[in-house]
């Protein structure tokens, strides 16, 4: 009796794991399963590539590394990286410490980086150190957003012309219309006097900025990889309406990354919301 009572509490432990539990899976736009590999061997032909990001995700930073570092070494080192995470009037500093001008205490005390750099970003910038590779800062000075949300497009036009250079050519177009700015004053409904207009445009303007500066650096033969958070790059709105208009015709694929309690298959809201869909468990640990 005690043998078939071990055989049997064996049995249930050995059940009771075999399942796997995946901390991801990717999917594409209709919600197919596909490998990493493929998704490699996809989107190695595009112009641009949106890495949608959540920000605290270390899924997603890990990724990013991974994809990056594959991507390089299948395009013999024709890539060039840029990142939300990174102010235009910070691009000298950054190109001096990519080129070892400066020490990485000047760089870290002298830019102004995000409070998880060290842990989520540093790894892509002394990847592309590493490897020489072209960083772009495409993010807009976040003093200048901030005139935006107060005052308006109007706000910039009083701003001397060095610092316009650090922002996409003025007037800028918008459309209030478009699902991820009019989304914004929907979920701000419940606030009262709080709601704005100028919240979506100050996003338009950070999404124009990093479309214009992408543009600059894009369709020359070599693979430009974007991080930002997926905000900015799903529903193929946001930085790529903008990307459309400074430089269309680029081949641009996107992958927005999504929390979920089963990544075993996608969940329908998720469809159509990028080329590629990462789905992440929801329990999955934070960086910050």
């Amino acid at each position: 009796m005690k043998k078939l009572l071990l055989i049997a509490l064996l049995f249930a432990t050995i059940t009771g794991f075999k399942n796997d539990k995946p901390a991801y899976r990717i999917f594409d736009e209709n919600a197919k399963k596909i490998k990493y590999s493929k998704l490699i061997d996809d989107i190695s032909d595009a112009d641009v590539v949106f890495f949608g990001e959540l920000h605290n995700n270390p899924i997603c930073h890990w990724l990013q590394f991974e994809l990056t570092n594959d991507l390089y070494n299948l395009k013999d080192g024709n890539i060039t990286l840029g990142a939300e995470m990174f102010e235009s009037d910070n691009q000298l500093i950054l190109n001096e410490y990519l080129t070892g001008q400066i020490s990485e205490k000047s760089f870290k005390k002298e830019a102004r980086l995000w409070p998880n750099y060290s842990t989520d970003y540093a790894p892509l910038v002394e990847f592309a150190k590493d490897s020489n590779l072209i960083f772009v800062a495409t993010n807009i000075p976040r003093r200048y957003a901030s005139v935006v949300y107060k005052r308006g497009f109007e706000g910039l036009d009083n701003l001397e012309a060095q610092a316009k250079l650090y922002i996409a050519p003025l007037p800028v177009e918008y459309d209030s219309s478009l699902s991820c700015y009019a989304s914004m004053i929907e979920g701000m409904g419940g606030m009262g006097g709080h709601v704005t207009e100028t919240l979506p445009m100050a996003q338009a303007i950070k999404d124009a900025t990093m479309a214009f500066n992408i543009a600059g650096q894009s369709g020359n033969g070599k693979l430009f990889i974007h991080y930002n958070g997926s905000y900015h790059s799903d529903n193929f709105e946001s930085i790529l309406w903008y990307l459309n208009i400074y430089k269309p015709g680029l081949r641009i694929v996107t992958i927005s990354s999504v929390e979920q309690k089963d990544v075993n298959s996608l969940n329908k809201e998720y469809l159509k919301r990028a080329n590629y869909i990462i789905a992440i468990s929801e329990s999955m640990t934070k960086t910050y």
